[in-house]
């Protein structure tokens, strides 16, 4: 809270922003503005909504700040971004670029937002240090009336997703914070303009593709799809190498790369699973000479974003709001950001030495190394407030059913009007 604290100008939000995220690192159940300010010991949640609606404070400013503080936390040779998105599940369709999409959080078409994000992956940890709202083009940009319910700015139109990704890397990387690559998942690598902005300024990648993207093979003379190269390839083409350890145990498999376009700097990446035969295909640059094995460490840290996703969903609420509009969305999605970068920092600083051998956890009796959910744990015990009195458990009480009264005094009100209208 220090790092931000100059963010705010007043006294109020800064008290309010303190509670705020002292409430995301707290053991409360579902982290909106009612629940935390409950657990803050106010007796309305009206200061931490004035935080993320009206007050005067800059929430990308804030976001510089996290993501500086995650540089030096977290920072290493071979940092490496990796760009992802999430969905965020809603009822309703007057919160800020809601509509029935796709997300992978569900794995089918809902009535969602999606948030295109950034990570920053170490040897130390992984933080989130970037993010936006997708703002879907037909059902929110052209609609002026419900931007402006919805308090979007006039600056913001519509964009791809690879285009949000690529204005965050730019963004971060403009900011000094040292990455070797850059890696994301097909829906990113499929595009080819952010990848043609990380060559343009010599920054090194491996995005997924799909199967049927084409690459030029024969020093650029021939365009085949990609999945046709596995089979022009010899078997003394694949080596067994390590992406990396999952909570079982370090994942290996079969990996095959080779030469493609007219430069030795691009490459194409193909992973097969040793059990399933499996395949997946990522399309690299690098700016320098590369080997196989760094190819296969980055494409194995693009899971780290999903890792991100679910402790910060489990652990500081990043889902759990109830704001509709953009300035709130992205204030709240902004602390839990900090929240979570703090808690990886500290265990950062926790870990010991990390062993060189994938399977130093198969023979170590010792317990594991203090993670996220467990730091988490042991904040919310240090610092949970004392018994609550019997007079604010009611208080509170009253509170919540009060405004659920309202709330469904005005639903009845619309579904009578509606069906008369009908």
């Amino acid at each position: 809270m220090v790092r931000i604290a100059g963010r705010f100008g007043r006294v109020e939000p800064r008290a309010a922003a303190r509670s705020y995220l002292l409430g995301l690192l707290s053991s409360v159940e579902r982290k909106n503005c009612w629940q935390l300010a409950e657990q803050a010991g106010h007796t309305r949640p009206g200061p931490l909504q004035r935080l993320l609606r009206y007050a005067r404070w800059d929430a990308d400013a804030v976001r510089d700040d996290l993501r500086a503080y995650a540089a030096e936390h977290l920072g290493a040779d071979g940092s490496v971004l990796v760009v992802d998105e999430t969905g965020f599940l809603k009822k309703g369709r007057s919160l800020a670029g809601v509509q029935r999409q796709y997300t992978g959080t569900a794995g089918r078409i809902e009535n969602a937002q999606v948030g295109v994000f950034l990570a920053l992956a170490t040897s130390r940890g992984r933080a989130l240090i970037g993010r936006r709202l997708y703002l879907p083009e037909h059902s929110w940009c052209t609609d002026p009336g419900r931007r402006l319910v919805a308090g979007i700015p006039e600056t913001v139109q519509f964009a791809t997703k690879p285009q949000l990704a690529g204005e965050i890397i730019t963004a971060v990387l403009d900011a000094g914070i040292g990455a070797s690559r850059v890696t994301g998942d097909e829906a990113y690598g499929q595009d080819p303009r952010p990848r043609a902005g990380l060559e343009a300024r010599g920054t090194g990648y491996v995005m997924a593709v799909a199967c049927s993207m084409r690459v030029r093979i024969n020093h650029g003379r021939t365009a085949v799809r990609a999945d046709t190269v596995v089979g022009r390839l010899p078997a003394t083409a694949w080596q067994r190498h390590r992406a990396g350890n999952g909570a079982k145990g370090p994942r290996y498999y079969d990996w095959a790369w080779i030469h493609i376009g007219t430069s030795s700097h691009h490459h194409l990446l193909i992973r097969r699973n040793r059990t399933t035969g499996e395949l997946a295909f990522y399309l690299c640059w690098s700016p320098t000479e590369v080997s196989l094995s760094e190819l296969v460490r980055v494409a194995g840290i693009r899971w780290s974003a999903e890792e991100c996703f679910q402790a910060a969903k489990s652990q500081v609420g990043l889902d759990h709001y109830q704001v509709r509009h953009w300035t709130s969305w992205h204030r709240h999605i902004t602390l839990a950001m900090h929240a979570l970068a703090f808690l990886t920092a500290l265990a950062a600083d926790a870990a010991p030495q990390r062993p060189a051998d994938p399977h130093h956890p198969a023979h170590s009796s010792g317990p594991i190394a203090l993670t996220v959910p467990e730091i988490r744990r042991l904040f919310g015990a240090l610092f949970h407030p004392p018994a609550v009195p019997a007079v604010r458990l009611l208080h509170w009480s009253n509170w919540r059913r009060r405004h659920q009264a309202t709330a469904r005094r005005s639903h009845y009100r619309r579904r009578t009007a509606d069906e008369s209208a009908g």
